[in-house]
């Protein structure tokens, strides 16, 4: 996916509990309220699933069937109609336009006091600037998405703080950051050469918040041609901005290839993987690693990589207590770019709730030539296939943070680096945390291992400059076309670092 970017009657008005939402926001005139709660979006998914699968509406009028991505960012919400403002909450939501990728027509819903009520489209809504041409008024277009907004860096202004638009795609930051990584709702056959299949977020009922309160909740309806399924999202931002997300999948056909609590970034190349791209810039990628916490209790460090062919990892776990795709390099000197500001991008940690079974972590990486394209992707997997006809829970925490969540009193790892020739391949790995920075080097070493060919020259030192450790290695592949690596820092049999794990391919 390409990345970047009613007028009522006063006397019904002055009883309805939509009064505190639509006066002064969207004055779109909506179906009549209806009684809502969790378990009508549950019922309407359970339906669906049972039902023959139906695409969304993408068709659009002439104005907006072929617009460019300029022709897209002239369509601006009018922010003074944006929804709960001037009611006293921590937050306030924006409308989407359809246009560009986003073609799909999304119904949007506002929950009150119990009841819900539908948005139709209103021009008024929205700014078509530098001549853009509106389409005709009276076509009901509905929306692509909605964006929301709340007061995270300063009290006085209400930030951008999560978007939901584009199939099941939505992403968050947290205070000081800038959108980076991705999340969906549900993959299916990620990478797979029959070709991936996009869930779409048909419909989302947005309750109001209430003053006072620090979250917010949206409910979303998904539909594909394998699988119907709700979400439940509590949205609480801050330093992180955490998700808590209650997930509902009903499949419609028996499913072995789902990916749950999906993560998708970028990553182009790093200090481990330039593949003689010649750019003025050291890095340049949204995550720079997947770390996984498995159910023993130990924790993987996999630094990504732009492969020249699709590559595609599974890491084994029962009852895994956590992942993510996450950014550790912080400093703007890694990175050198003033626009993109990719050290300000978030880290995304996934925090299973409850015990999710046996079941693998998967890693895909996709070759890409250019930063503008998402090519990393990484969800849960269960071992066993999710049955047609039959209901799957599940409960998750997404954290957009700076770090993760998981300080464990342990070594990490940072830059990976990479170098030598096609026959000897040189690695250097940093590595550094409080419970490793002041140990003596006595009976400390460095453990490093090979599937294939064979590794020599194993070398652990202190490294006074980052406070941490260095682990330096040479590889040759003695023929080899793939091979696993995997290091680590010990002392005797006890493991001090995350187990640093990498797919060598020639």
């Amino acid at each position: 996916m390409r990345r970047r970017e009613v007028l009522l009657g006063a006397s019904v008005l002055a009883a309805s509990p939509f009064l505190s939402i639509l006066a002064g926001a969207a004055r779109a005139q909506g179906d009549k309220p209806v009684p809502f709660d969790a378990q009508t979006v549950r019922q309407m998914a359970k339906e669906l699933a049972a039902a023959r699968f139906a695409p969304l509406d993408s068709s659009l009028p002439p104005e907006l069937d072929k617009l460019s991505y300029d022709d897209y960012r002239n369509i601006r919400f009018n922010t003074d109609r944006s929804l709960w403002r001037g009611q006293g909450s921590a937050f306030e939501a924006q409308l989407l336009h359809r246009g560009f990728l986003f073609r799909d027509k999304v119904d949007i819903y506002l929950v009150a006091e119990g009841q819900a009520r539908k948005l139709n489209y209103d021009q008024s809504l929205f700014r078509f600037e530098h001549g853009l041409k509106p389409p005709d008024p009276k076509i009901d277009l509905g929306f692509s998405g909605f964006r929301l907004h709340s007061p995270i860096n300063r009290p006085d202004y209400f930030d951008e703080i999560a978007v939901f638009q584009g199939a099941s795609y939505f992403r968050a930051i947290g205070k000081g950051q800038v959108y980076g990584s991705s999340a969906r709702g549900l993959s299916i056959k990620t990478g797979e050469a029959e070709g991936e299949e996009f869930p779409v977020f048909k419909a989302f009922w947005l309750e109001q918040p209430r003053a006072g309160v620090d979250s917010v909740v949206i409910h979303a309806l998904l539909d594909s041609p394998s699988a119907a399924a709700v979400h439940r999202f509590t949205i609480r931002p801050g330093t992180s901005t955490v998700m808590a997300v209650e997930m509902t999948l009903y499949p419609r056909v028996d499913l072995d290839k789902a990916g749950l609590a999906s993560l998708t970034s970028m990553f182009m190349f790093g200090p481990n993987d330039r593949n003689d791209i010649d750019d003025f810039r050291s890095m340049v990628c949204d995550a720079d690693g997947l770390a996984i916490l498995t159910g023993t209790g130990e924790r993987l460090w996999r630094p990504l990589t732009n492969p020249l062919r699709l590559q595609i990892s599974a890491f084994g776990s029962t009852n895994v207590r956590g992942f993510g795709l996450m950014q550790r390099q912080r400093s703007f000197f890694d990175y050198q770019d003033l626009e993109a500001r990719y050290e300000r991008r978030p880290s995304v940690w996934v925090e299973p709730i409850g015990d999710w079974g046996d079941g693998a972590v998967h890693l895909v990486e996709i070759p890409t030539p250019e930063e503008v394209h998402d090519n990393i992707v990484a969800f849960w997997r269960p071992k066993e296939p999710m049955r047609k006809g039959r209901e799957y829970a599940f409960t998750y925490r997404l954290h957009w943070c700076w770090d993760g969540p998981d300080n464990a009193p342990i070594g990490r790892f940072g830059l990976t680096r990479v170098g030598g020739t096609d026959e000897r391949r040189q690695f250097v790995l940093d590595l550094a945390g409080d419970a490793i920075k002041s140990l003596p080097p006595e009976g400390l070493a460095a453990r490093v291992t090979a599937s294939e060919g064979e590794v020599s020259n194993i070398v652990l030192q202190r490294h006074p400059d980052i406070e941490g450790w260095r682990i330096a290695f040479a590889f040759a592949p003695k023929g080899a076309e793939v091979a696993e690596l995997r290091a680590e820092m010990v002392r005797g049999e006890e493991r001090l670092s995350e187990s640093w794990v990498y797919r060598w391919t020639a």
